[in-house]
């Protein structure tokens, strides 16, 4: 198996022509559709069309690319593990998390996993649950931490922890003075989201559809950020229902006033979230064992 062909192979699906993928391996282009015929040659199928001067995976080639995926991505697992077995490079976890995760669980985590494991560096990117699973597929982390659910055959997904969403509010607002709300009220209220595809968002809209409010809440805003929104939320120009993780220290402080809705608890679940591989690197097990903890 060359595992150079498997790599050309698939550079070739990804940019979509033999040149582009010639240019990115530093190859000329006759290079590339040599390695390209190997593979065809050993499989003994075709593994694109080339009608009209255009390349469309055949069959074959659409059922190859994902194992050729997987075989490329071993390959670099099992020279990493040998590496670091030598000792001879450091090793780095890569680590995507969805927003809340990101700002407000992970750090203290990791600072308590660098404690136990002070060889592990870290590198940490941020976003919305469909960025961090598509980084997660093209295999630029080795482990998403999100917090909406994912439903795929595709990944190894853990509960890792759950935390409660609750409705908060200014000091300022009327409601700060009342032990209990009602559902309903959220209709007559200006109501503070975040962005359409955030995994709170999405939870929260359809907990409120399910209750039959979501449709009546008709004033609303739309901010970018945890930290806007409860910036917005304290200046009192409306009120969102946002993590508990995310507002520990505003509910201490005074800052925010939680506000509790009759007959509504809202719990959302954590997760971790990896690709099915056989073999992981040492350091992303001693990290899955850490959070499982």
């Amino acid at each position: 198996m060359n595992i150079e062909s498997l790599r050309m192979f698939c550079r070739v699906v990804d940019e979509g022509s033999i040149s582009k993928a010639a240019r990115l391996g530093f190859v000329s282009q006759p290079a590339v559709t040599r390695q390209i015929r190997q593979l065809e040659s050993q499989y003994g199928l075709a593994l694109f069309d080339r009608n009209d001067g255009k390349l469309k995976l055949t069959k074959a080639g659409k059922v190859l690319y994902p194992y050729a995926r997987e075989i490329i991505e071993l390959d670099h697992i099992s020279h990493e593990a040998m590496q670091e077995v030598l000792g001879n490079q450091e090793t780095v976890l890569n680590v995507g998390a969805s927003l809340t995760i990101g700002e407000y669980l992970l750090p203290g985590l990791l600072g308590r996993f660098s404690n136990l494991y002070p060889d592990i560096k870290f590198s940490l990117l941020i976003g919305n649950t469909p960025y961090m699973l598509s980084k997660l597929d093209a295999n630029e982390i080795d482990i998403a931490m999100v917090e909406s659910e994912v439903k795929s055959e595709e990944y190894n997904i853990q509960k890792i922890a759950d935390d409660e969403l609750v409705l908060v509010s200014s000091f300022r607002h009327s409601w700060s003075k009342k032990d209990v709300i009602s559902i309903d009220d959220l209709a007559g209220e200006k109501m503070i989201w975040r962005e359409k595809d955030s995994g709170t968002r999405l939870i929260v809209e359809n907990a409120l559809r399910k209750r039959g409010i979501l449709h009546k809440i008709t004033d609303e805003m739309e901010l970018g950020s945890m930290q806007s929104i409860k910036s917005a939320v304290e200046a009192d120009l409306g009120v969102s229902i946002l993590p508990r993780i995310t507002i520990q220290k505003e509910l201490k402080y005074g800052t925010l006033r939680e506000i509790p809705v009759k007959d509504f608890t809202l719990m959302r679940d954590l997760w971790i979230v990896q690709k099915l591989h056989r073999f992981k690197k040492r350091s992303q097990s001693n990290f899955e064992k850490f959070i499982l903890k």
